[in-house]
């Protein structure tokens, strides 16, 4: 076990971009009482801890927990990376998608930045409850009225894979429970999924949306949900006419 996780962490710093170090810090907010606060970077990119994700393929869950539990950033979110990437490799697996899925839940608080979360949850939650009944997928209105900034955001990150699949009911569902969030990262993650909803699966199902709920709509929210739109038909909702 402890030779698979050191070899990760030698890859891993290997890779260390000394500038990158400095800056991740300040990008991701690890000021005292900043959302990452205290959060620690070796300064490696996300495509060379893709490129190392890849080399374990399959890692047991009881390595990727060790590694899940890291002061490191990078190694918490390798290992996310190494379950995507094993469920990528076992994509009829649904024994193992459900074991992730599990496990991922049970560590949702070592998820704990917003990089981390859009870098797994799409791929661990949102594709298993894809395979599941409605009445499991209320896992998501559970997290989304959950007190963790980080768990709010799984739960719409994780619509996405609803929306590939050309399903947006989960993706209004849960933006309505959100819509009222103050945080700039769940108005970032609401606005968002909204427009890959208009995107891939209704424009005019958006529009819709937008038009009913738009006295409640933050501004972060709305910039977001409107980047697909026209030029002139963005102004116009930002100005606040939705004639």
């Amino acid at each position: 076990m402890k030779t698979s996780i050191a070899q990760i962490g030698a890859a891993l710093r290997s890779n260390s971009i000394p500038e990158k170090a400095v800056f991740f810090p300040k990008f991701f907010k690890t000021g005292k009482g900043q959302y990452g606060e205290g959060d620690k970077f070796l300064g490696v990119t996300v495509p060379a801890q893709r490129i190392i994700a890849k080399q374990y393929i399959g890692l047991p869950l009881a390595e990727i927990e060790e590694l899940l539990f890291s002061q490191w950033h990078e190694e918490r979110l390798t290992a996310l990376l190494i379950m995507v990437e094993t469920l990528h490799k076992n994509k009829p697996n649904l024994e193992l998608k459900k074991q992730y899925y599990e496990f991922y839940l049970e560590h949702a608080k070592n998820v704990n930045n917003w990089d981390l979360v859009d870098a797994s949850c799409r791929d661990i939650v949102g594709e298993y409850l894809l395979t599941q009944p409605e009445a499991a997928r209320q896992v998501l209105v559970k997290l989304a009225n959950s007190t963790d900034l980080w768990e709010r955001r799984i739960a719409m990150i994780s619509t996405w894979a609803f929306i590939r699949a050309k399903e947006s009911t989960w993706t209004y569902k849960i933006a309505d429970i959100l819509i009222v969030d103050k945080h700039d990262l769940i108005q970032k993650a609401v606005g968002w999924m909204l427009r890959e909803a208009g995107k891939k699966v209704s424009m005019p199902e958006l529009k819709a949306y937008l038009q009913k709920n738009h006295n409640q709509l933050g501004r972060t929210t709305l910039r977001y949900a409107l980047e697909r739109f026209p030029e002139k038909d963005r102004k116009r909702y930002l100005s606040g006419d939705y004639s």
